[in-house]
């Protein structure tokens, strides 16, 4: 049956749905006569309620049609009426049914003069009532049905020459069923009104009207504000013609229903452009502002899978120009006249006034922004990243011409080796320079020689060395300038000063630490000496915050992959200091040196920065830090330096000042009371007295001689990790008992370091974790292990298990791995 053609007699006097108005449609009408029944269309009041948007659903149909005859009229009463279940969609443009009418499922239908039996199956293609679905351009009027004696839950759709009766089975389904046919309806008349717009008057008008029907909507869907956004994003990019103030228009037109949705994709564009062109036009202050600020506030920034996520974040990923977008409005308000004090107010803004920001997503969402708008930068030298030296190259300072493509941007210059015998003869520490151009951007990479013959035994090795040591080169580091372009400066400049406004705020800080841990920047921007210089100021933030989760995240990310502390340290390529940077990283608290004394007190620390950045360290110890001061004094204790001529040459750098030699003499007392701690001598086993402290074991061990110390107990006294640092000192110790003290993971990092000769650990009770109990895996010599009641995860367990060949005795009781 056709319902979307025409038929004379009873439709003439019905009004066509594209000359009716689009709201305030609900003015009482004439129905069409049933019967001798006679329609009456109440005014439809929500009272409050709230729908959800319906795209199917099964419902009771009825198809009457208008009396043109006698015969006809007695075929359409009301005792001859049937009434088929369907179930029906709301497609875009019509009202379809998925069910036919045949022999499969008997079904008792509901007639309006009895009941008889029927079948009904789903089929692909459907019969009965809805075998040809209905436009909606065809359907000239929905309303509710009440007529007298008329069934409950009606719906009335008119049609050209006849009337569809939907029954639902209750009026909750029945209002839902009318709110979705309206909506449905006049959506796809915005649709075709605005796909072919004639006056700009009209359209301006008709998208107002689309708007306000959205806002007063009774649906909740998110399709209902988005689909008038769709409509709009689509009229604009078919419509380039359009001036710049029809564009304005346009975007405050809609700008209520962007308060509480995301832009579509298209519109998201259209922004950006409008950003670009007019920055400081105050569409973008009065409309822009709470759309980006909905935002960062809203948006999901997931940091898991990092690299990825971190730039675009979740919801950045799936859709990008949310981000383009609100780093586009971000550098329209710094074209602004007060330039980056306007950026500093709406930061502050999406911080709020209190000290704790309310909104947990708007730092991940900015830290995504920066970072892609950053990494955008440097895309051009990214992008022929193919064709320009990789890390392996630019640290080796060469490169096979048979492995480079033809006709290539980049043009890598060989190193002369007679130029290089000359200047290794001028100078040891004399650089040889390899120029790399590309377009815009020039590259200068300082290489010294040592440097490149350390690094002869990774030729051979294909797989890509670490990225800080393709940028350090000791002991002087390595200098890359990279030009970029006026527009690609002034985008570095805007966003590394979001950067350093954000480690600004104290709540926001150890979240920001953390997500810049892993170092998520291009290769290119960390070897840029302006961006290097620039985001020390963050680096010096983290350095100062006394809080651990702060400048922990200096440190690595994980074994094997060097961190911030790395790259701005003596010989990093971001070191332009001469180390005071570095000095502060491990300089929180006047004489607390919380990094070292947690981290990096160690002799694998000790070792690599005596390697690679002696010279460094001498210098600033010589100018009086007090730091490297300590350093220097900590390799001469740990016995670090082997070089004899290097051993005195510290010495004297430790007397030229005052600070030095105070420190070196303290050295010297601690030397010679370590050589009476590990005399010959003294007890076999000491048991130290229950609730024993730090101060009452260093006591004892400073009153003789216990060189022959092999046994020591230690056990349910009050004793921390800080009473590591008088352990390590015992030569001959081969038994240790913790059993429920105050010992904690420091303490084992430190034993693990210097007590490989520990045969019998006892760490009942103590606050040890798998951060601490992964160190013990360097204690080969370690026979029996009691890890009873502690921390101890399965995987941990299994792991020292693999790793300590001579454990025979294991208490693992009360723990995960039990």
């Amino acid at each position: 049956m056709d319902f979307t053609g025409s038929s004379g007699g009873g439709s003439d006097h019905r009004q066509i749905e594209e000359s009716k108005p689009l709201l305030g449609e609900m003015s009482a009408t004439e129905g069409s006569k049933m019967g001798a029944a006679r329609c009456r269309r109440p005014l439809l009041h929500c009272n409050g309620m709230r729908y959800k948007l319906l795209q199917e659903g099964d419902i009771q149909v009825c198809v009457i049609r208008h009396p043109r005859t006698f015969l006809s009229k007695i075929l359409t009463s009301k005792f001859l009426r049937r009434w088929e279940p369907h179930h029906v969609t709301l497609a875009d443009n019509s009202l379809a049914s998925a069910t036919a009418w045949g022999a499969c499922v008997p079904q008792s239908l509901t007639l309006l003069a009895g009941s008889t039996a029927g079948t009904v199956c789903i089929s692909s293609k459907p019969t009965g009532y809805m075998e040809n679905s209905i436009s909606y351009s065809a359907i000239e009027d929905v309303q509710l049905l009440s007529w007298e004696n008329a069934p409950k839950y009606c719906l009335q759709l008119t049609i050209p020459g006849g009337t569809v009766l939907l029954q639902a089975a209750n009026s909750y389904l029945r209002d839902q069923w009318f709110h979705s046919l309206q909506w449905k309806k006049k959506i796809y008349k915005y649709k075709k009104v605005l796909s072919n717009p004639s006056r700009w008057e009209v359209v301006l008008k008709e998208i107002r009207t689309l708007v306000d029907m959205a806002l007063n909507s009774p649906l909740q869907d998110d399709s209902i504000h988005q689909a008038p956004l769709e409509i709009v994003s689509k009229l604009l990019s078919e419509n380039t013609n359009l001036t710049t103030q029809d564009h304005e228009s346009i975007i405050v037109a809609i700008a209520p229903l962007l308060e509480n949705n995301h832009p579509p994709p298209d519109l998201c564009e259209f922004f950006c452009k409008h950003c670009r062109e007019r920055p400081r036009s105050m569409v973008v202050i009065e409309v822009f502002t709470p759309v980006v600020q909905r935002i960062l506030k809203h948006n999901m920034a997931c940091f898991s899978g990092f690299t990825e996520c971190l730039l675009f974040g979740q919801d950045f990923g799936k859709c990008p120009r949310l981000r383009l977008f609100t780093q586009e409005y971000i550098l329209a308000l710094n074209e602004l006249n007060a330039g980056m004090e306007v950026v500093k107010k709406f930061i502050h803004s999406m911080h709020g006034p209190t000290g704790q920001c309310p909104h947990p997503r708007v730092l991940p969402n900015l830290v995504a922004v920066c970072l892609a708008a950053i990494y955008s930068c440097y895309e051009e030298f990214i992008n022929s990243r193919d064709n320009s030296p990789s890390l392996k190259e630019i640290r080796n300072g060469c490169q096979q011409q048979c492995d480079r493509k033809p006709n290539l941007p980049l043009r890598l210059l060989h190193t002369s080796p007679d130029l290089v015998s000359q200047e290794a003869t001028l100078s040891e520490s004399r650089l040889k320079s390899v120029i790399v151009t590309s377009n815009e951007i020039h590259v200068e990479v300082e290489r010294n020689n040592t440097a490149n013959q350390k690094m002869t035994a990774n030729v051979g090795n294909d797989s890509e060395p670490n990225l800080i040591d393709c940028l350090m080169v000791s002991p002087t580091c390595s200098t890359m300038s990279i030009e970029l372009s006026a527009q690609a400066d002034r985008i570095l400049g805007c966003y590394v000063e979001i950067l350093k406004m954000l480690s600004d705020y104290d709540d926001w800080r150890p979240a920001l630490a953390s997500l810049l841990q892993p170092i998520p920047f291009p290769k290119e921007a960390l070897a840029h000496e302006k961006f290097t210089k620039e985001l020390k100021y963050v680096i010096q933030r983290f350095a100062e915050d006394p809080r651990q989760e702060v400048h922990s995240c200096l440190l690595s990310v994980r074994a094997g992959k060097d961190g911030w502390f790395q790259l701005y340290s003596p010989g990093g390529v971001a070191c332009d200091d001469d180390g005071e940077l570095f000095a502060s990283m491990v300089r929180v608290c006047n004489n607390v040196h919380i990094l070292m004394g947690s981290c990096y007190k160690t002799k694998k620390f000790l070792l690599s920065l005596a390697e690679n950045k002696l010279g460094p360290c001498m210098l600033l110890a010589l100018r009086g830090n007090q730091t490297m001061v300590e350093i220097l004094c900590l390799m001469l204790e740990y016995n670090i330096i082997d070089n004899n001529d290097t051993q005195l040459q510290i010495i004297s750098t430790l007397e030229s000042t005052d600070v030095g030699k105070r420190m070196y003499e303290q050295l010297c007392d601690r030397q010679r009371e370590l050589k009476e701690l590990q005399r010959k001598g003294g007890p076999t086993r000491l048991t130290l007295p229950s609730k024993s402290t730090d101060a009452d074991l260093a006591r004892l061990l400073s009153s003789g001689s216990f060189g022959n110390l092999e046994n020591l107990s230690l056990a349910f006294t009050n004793v921390t990790s800080a009473c590591a640092e008088h352990l390590i000192k015992l030569p001959s110790l081969k038994q240790l008992n913790l059993w429920s003290t105050q010992f904690g993971d420091a303490g084992l990092r430190l034993l693990s370091e210097h007590l490989t000769m520990l045969q019998v650990l006892n760490l009942c009770e103590t606050p040890v974790t798998d951060a601490g109990l992964l160190a013990l895996s360097s204690m080969k010599s370690l026979c029996s292990l009691n890890m009873n009641s502690t921390k101890l995860s399965a995987d941990t367990y299994e792991d020292l298990k693999a790793k300590l060949p001579n454990l025979k005795e294991v208490d693992v009781r009360y723990t995960e791995a039990w």
